[in-house]
């Protein structure tokens, strides 16, 4: 990257620099900041004053060194070789960095994002003479033994495709070369670079319709989030954000996750990092960081960086939605992001917003947060993909009429409220099923009545309504007593805590519990509520004795049905037939 100096630092305050001298720079320009050359952006200009946030550690820098321009925004590089690396908040590859610095990260080293040396087999799909436009695929590489690469035509360029190679090449060699319509000739390599802070085009959005499976049941069934939907994991310290991000980036079946730990704690991206290797995707077998990408940029790395590391996994994620893909992006935990924006606009000396955050936080948010979405890709053909985006936040003491977390519920149409007290009551994923919502309900229904059953959506509303019943039961019985209420009361609860400790609670360490697929939640679900359907008339016999019936075998087989193996669903549905028939052999 060329380089020029051109201003002189005059000021450094934490991450921030103010240069003067600048009067050639442009807003979000990448420049290098004395001679130790520490990456910077510029994010504001004042005559020819400019204030730079820096991606590294400023100690020891001070007025009168260099600034150097470098004419460049902030970008990341996109080709054959993302998948199974691990960066950091600025796209350099930490075993890398492992390599030339140690165990530390040195101040001012540079590494590429991609390996220039690697040779892949580029296979080209189109042949020489044919015409093609933006985003038009031109060849394939299998990048993994998951996911094929494919090499598309750069946005802004279209024409006919005057030469094309195939065989091993690295990312920069010359693949082909396409001749616009004013004959100029455009050669095309594997490697392109895309400015982090702008969206990457796409041919247009869908209204998302399919369910992203998680294999977490209250997620799946009670709050599902759809292929290229936002949702957000609001909660407490120790309420189980990130193990139920994790959770997810582990099940679920988007092809492609990139996961972003941005400012959490080290230990957890090192957990991420040693297990993700170990773990086998559910839905092809294979190792999980098969598919995976990884950005870490956490509590103890540059602040500034926290900002850009979201960005940055965002515009990979679209990179590989523009593929095809579904790919699911977690960020982990867009509180520290905004509470970077919130230091770094205070050094600015920026008029403050609510609880100091800049007055920009509610756009930001959104913008992040829109980027999400199921499109059509660009270019020709009807290649679709998804871009879904699940954010969890950190706000302080649980307070969730915090500014962070309420502008993220502005934008995020589900809503995964995580609950201290559930969590002290060990009941995991503590999500609250009462605050909690999902307004892809209708979105993803025909897909549950077309896959899984017909009735799937009834079920669900049903024990969704029992839940609701149960927490007003609960106050009447905390005031009055449990003899207080009506037979059909008593078997509300007796259900609804079923539902509760049968269906909800789920181990995220146990290998057998830890993924459900759709049909068998529904499975699990309808049995339950068989229970409830089968006893309504029953109850309200003048002898009949709810201590006896909750001792039924059959209940206990009720309880064991989460044993019952994917696929034998004859056996769930001879046991929800055994529970209806039992039920209806106590009538009088």
């Amino acid at each position: 990257m060329s380089t020029q100096q051109e201003g002189t630092i005059i000021k450094v305050s934490g991450p921030l620099v103010v240069a003067k001298g600048m009067s050639t720079a442009k807003m979000n320009e990448i420049v290098y900041v004395s001679e130790q050359r520490l990456l910077g952006e510029v994010i504001s200009l004042d005559g020819d004053n400019a204030s730079i946030q820096v991606y590294e550690e400023t100690g020891g820098i001070g007025p009168g060194e260099p600034v150097y321009l470098t004419g460049q925004t902030l970008s990341v590089e996109l080709g054959p070789g993302l998948l199974e690396n691990f960066y950091d908040g600025i796209q350099r590859p930490l075993q890398l960095i492992e390599k030339e610095s140690g165990a530390f990260i040195a101040r001012g080293i540079h590494v590429p994002g991609i390996d220039r040396e690697r040779k892949w087999d580029f296979k080209p799909v189109v042949n020489s003479g044919d015409s093609v436009a933006e985003g038009d695929v031109l060849g394939e590489v299998q990048e993994t033994t998951l996911i094929n690469h494919r090499i598309m035509v750069p946005v802004g360029i279209s024409g006919k495709v005057t030469e094309i190679h195939s065989g091993d090449k690295k990312v920069e060699d010359v693949v082909a070369v396409i001749e616009d319509e004013h004959g100029k000739n455009h050669k095309i390599t594997m490697l392109q670079k895309w400015p982090i802070r702008i969206p990457r085009k796409d041919g247009g959005k869908r209204v998302p319709n399919e369910p992203l499976i998680t294999g977490t049941r209250i997620l799946d069934t009670l709050f599902p989030l759809a292929k290229g939907g936002a949702g957000c994991i609001p909660g407490p310290f120790g309420a189980g954000k990130t193990v139920t991000q994790q959770t997810v980036a582990k099940y679920c079946d988007a092809e492609v996750i990139v996961y972003v730990g941005c400012g959490e704690r080290g230990n957890e991206m090192t957990d991420v990092l040693m297990e993700f290797p170990e773990l086998k995707d559910p839905n092809t077998g294979e190792p999980l960081m098969k598919r995976t990408i990884l950005i870490a940029n956490t509590s103890n790395m540059p602040v500034a960086a926290r900002e850009a590391s979201v960005y940055t996994g965002m515009t990979i994620a679209e990179y590989y939605r523009d593929m095809g893909y579904n790919v699911a992006l977690m960020a982990d935990s867009t509180s520290r992001w905004a509470e970077a924006m919130r230091e770094m606009s205070g050094r600015l000396e920026e008029m403050p917003g609510e609880e100091g955050y800049p007055a920009y936080l509610g756009s930001r948010t959104a913008g992040f947060y829109e980027r999400a979405g199921a499109v059509k890709c660009l270019g020709s053909g009807d290649r679709k993909g998804s871009l879904t985006v699940i954010g969890a936040v950190s706000p302080p003491g649980g307070d969730l009429s915090e500014p962070v977390t309420q502008n993220t519920l502005r934008v995020t149409k589900v809503f995964w409220g995580l609950d201290a007290n559930l969590a002290r009551r060990r009941h995991f994923p503590a999500i609250n099923w009462l605050s909690s919502y999902s307004l892809y309900d209708e979105n993803v229904a025909g897909h549950w009545k077309k896959e899984v059953a017909d009735d799937s959506i009834d079920v669900r509303n049903d024990a969704m309504r029992l839940l609701q019943e149960e927490a007003k039961l609960e106050e009447i019985v905390r005031l009055v007593g449990m003899d207080a209420l009506s037979p059909k009361e008593r078997l509300v609860l007796e259900t609804a805590k079923s539902i509760r400790e049968e269906f909800l609670f789920q181990n995220a360490f146990d290998a057998e519990d830890a993924y459900t697929s759709l049909t068998k939640q529904y499975w699990m679900l309808k049995i339950i509520m068989t229970i409830y359907y089968s006893a309504q008339d029953i109850v309200e016999q003048e002898d009949f004795d709810f201590d006896e019936f909750k001792k039924l075998p059959v209940m206990e087989k009720v309880v064991k049905s989460k044993e019952i193996e994917d696929g034998k669903w004859e056996a769930f549905e001879v046991l929800a037939k055994e529970v209806a028939s039992t039920i209806q052999s106590l009538k009088k």
